[in-house]
């Protein structure tokens, strides 16, 4: 099984999810080994106590951790992005992890440069990836998408809409 690290924000993403579409969190978590700094704990449970949406994805999250493993890294005091992100490429650097999912679209190429041997992915990758290995169908890739763009405002972002695109049945 491969080691994804995740950081907040794709974790919140992913924990976006309506009554009747498959839960993409979920089957994350039973295709990979999932690991997160404890920064991104702490990131998920001050989102956690607000009162709307983002709030009641981060507890939905919280409620999640014991199928993920929590590690405390050191951070690079020179990174220039928050406590979450840069713990989680530490970490991702540490456990030489095959992946590291992360949805700081506006800093992806600094992010990109920081990991080792890490493949960076998003979460619109991921579910590109989910419907490749046929744990999700291209529409229910693509309606959670929608759901998770419409919650995370990412209607006008070129990469998540060009990676819709790319989401396609096997």
């Amino acid at each position: 099984m491969s080691r994804l690290i995740a950081d907040t924000s794709s974790l919140v993403s992913l924990g976006i999810v309506a009554d009747d579409n498959p839960d993409p969190l979920s089957i994350s978590l039973s295709q990979y080994e999932v690991a997160v700094p404890a920064a991104v704990i702490e990131e998920l449970r001050e989102i956690a106590s607000y009162d709307d949406a983002h709030g009641r994805t981060a507890t939905a999250v919280l409620d999640q951790t014991d199928t993920f493993e929590i590690r405390s890294v050191d951070l690079d005091a020179e990174f220039p992005l928050d406590d979450g992100e840069n713990a989680a490429v530490t970490l991702a650097n540490e456990r030489n992890a095959a992946l590291f999912l992360c949805d700081e679209f506006n800093q992806l190429g600094l992010i990109h440069a920081s990991l080792a041997d890490t493949r960076l992915v998003t979460t619109p990758t991921l579910l590109s990836v989910l419907v490749r290995n046929e744990q999700l169908s291209a529409s229910d890739a693509q309606l959670l998408l929608d759901e998770i763009s419409d919650a995370r405002s990412w209607d006008a972002n070129s990469y998540v809409q060009r990676a819709s695109s790319l989401i396609e049945e096997p």
